[in-house]
């Protein structure tokens, strides 16, 4: 049998991996789209700070490790999939046979339509030649603008304050984070942002950017600066546009059920570009973060090789470090219609937790700067956990979320342990 995956991220090295192990005989190809081994991207910020070099972003450090696997590597670019003939298409031409396929193809950078975003001063931070670029232009005193302070951004940011750089972001939204943070919450993170000498414009974005010998950036708020260098983290999509036209479904990703099967028999997804159920919110989502796109990969590669598996669904689970100041989000962190919620908020100390209820059940949370309660947090929201008489106690204080825990997980035999920790990006 021979099994094609598309993506040689977290999600493809692990399939490819998982399949190896449970069908030694079988054939398997794994397609790059860059000419690098396999890298995780959420290494580029330490890569960027000088923490580690670039191989210290290979996910694996063994030259010959896909090779003693017998893990065939391909580089190329995507263009489509004929699942009626089970060939997979590339842009040179060439066409790879499939029995069993997974399309772990990621996600990519968004650009907005701004004038002069191809200016060489302007670069994404997603690929190791990304990071390069910015490392020549982002020394130390630089003036940087960066676009964007998602999550993704937030990370970013970290990178660039640590080398040093005067750094000026500019948010679309009305706070830091808004995809993950409640407005007091983002407000708070942008004022600790500001607080360790960084410029943040929120409510503003970038009109024009005007190339000369450095570049020129004119805001919405009326200001205009130069700069030496423009980092674009204006959100990243799911990478499935060679789909278009095959019987595959897609919403934002590609539909997946328990098994990350897709609508087609035969081919599975996983990772960023998947969208799976998610239980708490009753919706698919797509849950990009690395843990989800592994377990998602393991469950894909087992069915693939004829073992069965399924996931138990996808939650939003977003774990951030901004310069210091530790923000998580969990669930329906927005709230549900008719739901009630607790909220305690302490600015002086960036200290903040909201806790969202659909009746005695915690269905989402926000948390600055409380780590001492992340594991927690996690597990009330996932598991579904009837809170009884603490959800009036929590409603009085929300601080009081591990005696609750314990003492409502515990009666209902949902007891998980408050190890499970923190989830890394």
């Amino acid at each position: 049998m021979k099994h094609v995956i598309i993506g040689n991220g977290p999600a493809g090295v692990v399939a490819a991996e998982t399949l190896r192990k449970h069908r030694p005989k079988d054939e398997i190809v794994m397609i790059g789209s860059e000419p690098h081994p396999p890298y995780s991207r959420m290494a580029i910020p330490y890569l960027l700070i000088g923490n580690i070099d670039e191989r210290g972003t290979l996910l694996r450090k063994d030259e010959d490790h896909f090779d003693r696997l017998a893990i065939r590597q391909v580089t190329g670019r995507v263009t489509g999939i004929d699942t009626e003939a089970r060939k997979v298409a590339l842009s040179d031409g060439t066409q790879l046979d499939y029995d069993r396929a997974l399309i772990a193809s990621g996600s990519y950078p968004v650009s907005p339509p701004i004038p002069g975003l191809e200016s060489p001063f302007v670069h994404p931070c997603w690929t190791l030649h990304d990071a390069r670029n910015i490392t020549q232009l982002a020394g130390k005193g630089a003036r940087v603008l960066q676009m964007g302070a998602g999550f993704i951004g937030c990370i970013i940011l970290e990178a660039l304050a640590l080398r040093g750089v005067k750094l000026t972001v500019v948010e679309m939204g009305d706070r830091m984070v808004p995809r993950m943070m409640g407005p007091a919450a983002g407000t708070m993170i942008r004022n600790w942002c500001v607080e360790k000498g960084v410029t943040v414009y929120t409510g503003t974005r970038v009109e024009s950017l005007e190339p000369g010998d450095k570049i020129r950036a004119n805001f919405s708020n009326g200001k205009s600066e130069e700069f030496d260098l423009v980092i674009q983290a204006t959100g990243v999509k799911p990478s499935i546009g060679f789909l278009s036209g095959s019987p595959i479904k897609c919403l934002q990703g590609v539909l997946v059920d328990e098994r990350q099967m897709t609508s087609v028999e035969g081919v599975y997804a996983a990772g960023d570009c998947a969208e799976a159920y998610d239980p708490v919110s009753g919706k698919t989502i797509v849950s990009a973060i690395q843990p989800n796109a592994v377990d998602q990969a393991y469950v894909a590669a087992m069915n693939m090789a004829g073992r069965r598996a399924v996931s138990r669904g996808v939650t939003q689970i977003n774990v951030l470090d901004t310069l210091g100041l530790i923000s998580t989000s969990f669930g329906n962190w927005q709230g549900v219609p008719g739901g009630d919620h607790a909220e305690l908020v302490d600015e002086r100390n960036y200290r903040y937790l909201r806790l969202e209820f659909d009746g005695d059940v915690m269905v989402g949370a926000n948390s600055l700067g409380m780590t001492e309660h992340v594991g927690v947090l996690r597990n009330l929201v996932e598991n579904g956990v009837k809170l009884g008489a603490w959800k009036d106690e929590l409603l009085k204080d929300p601080t009081r979320l591990m005696e609750a825990y314990l003492a409502s997980a515990q009666a209902q035999e949902q007891w998980q342990g408050p190890a499970r920790g923190t989830m890394k990006h």
